[in-house]
């Protein structure tokens, strides 16, 4: 199946499925330290929330990379992913020993969860693929529902306005044959849905979420993808350093393709 033929899939659900037959989610996050880089950051802001014995919900968890660390650290790991190739990725990856829930299933109905079940829910795919604004609502009121009063959600998003400069990267010709808008830059939404950065925020906010950070979660890894790679240990760590230490500062927060938000319920909030 090509771009073409996916673009005649106008199911969500069903396109979701035919997404991941043509991209390889099973690689995306590990196939080297530029795209380590993503992985690296979301794991070091969930970690300072974490604490042993809370319970974590992964939706939208691909082939389970996110999933699977947390497993192999001892946490219990329920974990809920729509496309068939992702799921069957991810339980090849499912050793004995691991405790992880795997379903296949919807973000947009969490029915088989009860309220406030999980300290810790990611969000990290449905956003990136519902194009209805009615939908995104649902997914994001889902995972607060499910999540304790005092627990943490952490979503994802891409970034619309950095997407330009990395299409451009791999396209010469992009500026002038993509498909975006050439007034306003809007990407157009195939096969993923992007946001611009206060677009996620006002999701959120409009959601009765109190947001706590706001990371660009890669950075300019995908950019400088050559380079990267070309570095040894001492200078990949280097790399991740300054790349942490500048991903929550406000005028680097577009120079990103992936946004990572980590929200809380407001008190008043059910």
């Amino acid at each position: 199946m090509d771009l073409n033929e996916l673009k005649k899939i106008k199911n969500d659900a069903e396109l979701v499925n035919a997404v991941y037959h043509f991209f390889d989610e099973k690689s995306r996050l590990n196939c080297s330290n530029a795209a380590r880089v993503e992985f690296t950051t979301t794991i070091t802001y969930i970690e300072k929330y974490l604490k042993q014995g809370m319970k974590i919900l992964d939706l939208g968890a691909g082939a389970g990379e996110y999933s699977l660390y947390f497993a192999n650290k001892g946490y219990h790991v329920n974990a809920v992913e729509l496309a068939d190739k992702n799921v069957a990725d991810f339980r090849e990856k499912i050793t004995d020993g691991l405790t992880i829930d795997l379903r296949q299933g919807n973000a947009l109905d969490l029915s088989d969860f009860d309220d406030e079940t999980f300290d810790i829910v990611l969000l990290f795919g449905p956003l990136y693929h519902l194009h209805d604004e009615k939908d995104r609502n649902t997914a994001i009121r889902e995972a607060k529902r499910v999540l304790k009063k005092d627990g943490t959600l952490f979503v994802a998003f891409i970034n619309n306005d950095m997407l330009h400069y990395t299409e451009w990267g791999y396209n010469p010709d992009y500026l002038l044959t993509g498909e975006y808008d050439r007034e306003t830059f809007k990407t157009v939404n195939f096969p993923f849905v992007f946001f611009n950065l206060n677009q996620c925020r006002e999701m959120l906010t409009r959601n009765d979420l109190t947001i706590i950070h706001e990371i660009a979660s890669d950075g300019m890894s995908e950019l400088l993808e050559d380079r990267i790679n070309q570095l040894d240990d001492a200078g990949y760590a280097q790399y991740l350093k300054l790349h942490l230490f500048y991903c929550e500062k406000p005028e680097h927060l577009g120079k990103t393709n992936h946004f990572l938000f980590v929200a809380k319920k407001l008190l008043t909030s059910t």
